[in-house]
């Protein structure tokens, strides 16, 4: 076996930035369509600023993301490392890559006819949907966030709630209204859940069956594969 990098320190970085955010995001968000908890000191919680502390926990959380979001989707283009926008391309190649994983995956590792040095087409595609939701979070998001300025002033002046308008109205359109764009924010969240639970059911699957350590990517950044892929692949490269 061989030991191959499949992540570098910004994208695990980057990777465990969105785990917690993650929790936050649905802790407070949670609290914030229904506040599902009481304070332990006697004075009421609106003294105490609770809802106010979550919306703020809420609103830092997803300035994280937005970051994040804009970094990962500069990384799909341009990264040095691995450019994961190619394994989505539309191409013969990508679509045998995909196929040939998902008979991996529901034969239970019976069918392995792709390399795995390299992220597949088929978990790029998994994480493009997640960073899609992840978007529409945002955008919805933001809607809900501006509705509260209806003043049409801010902080930091009139520009930023024009902006949120301008880029996020079209969702009061598409949900028909205020509640309907905040269902749409709830029930995303819930499609991102059980995306998250795949995801860890896929990971640890991948460790189980293939054997290579995927679970440690996460951590350490590289896997183990089997050497004699890893020199046939060389070869291949050095004669294109």
């Amino acid at each position: 076996m061989k030991r191959v990098e499949r992540m570098t320190p910004i994208m695990r970085i980057i990777h465990w930035m969105n785990a917690i955010c993650m929790i936050v995001a649905v802790a407070t968000g949670l609290y914030i369509g229904y506040p599902y908890y009481q304070t332990l000191i006697a004075d009421p919680a609106v003294d105490k600023y609770v809802m106010a502390w979550n919306r703020w926990g809420h609103f830092i959380a997803a300035i994280i993301f937005d970051v994040t979001a804009i970094l990962i989707g500069y990384l799909y283009l341009f990264s040095r490392f691995e450019k994961p926008y190619k394994k989505i391309l539309p191409t013969k190649k990508n679509f045998i890559e995909f196929c040939e994983v998902f008979f991996n995956l529901v034969t239970f590792n019976r069918r392995k006819k792709f390399d795995s040095t390299h992220s597949d087409s088929y978990n790029i595609m998994f994480f493009t949907l997640f960073h899609i939701l992840l978007v529409f979070m945002l955008l919805t998001g933001l809607q809900l966030y501006v509705h509260g300025l209806a003043s049409g002033h801010s902080s930091i002046g009139a520009w930023w709630p024009w902006m949120l308008h301008f880029a996020t109205d079209w969702t009061l359109d598409v949900f028909g209204g205020n509640m309907g764009v905040r269902i749409a924010h709830h029930t995303a969240m819930y499609l991102i859940l059980m995306w998250v639970m795949c995801h860890i059911y896929y990971q640890v699957w991948r460790t189980i069956f293939w054997r290579e350590g995927d679970i440690n990517i996460v951590f350490g950044g590289t896997k183990f594969v089997n050497k004699n892929i890893v020199n046939e692949k060389s070869e291949v490269e050095k004669k294109d």
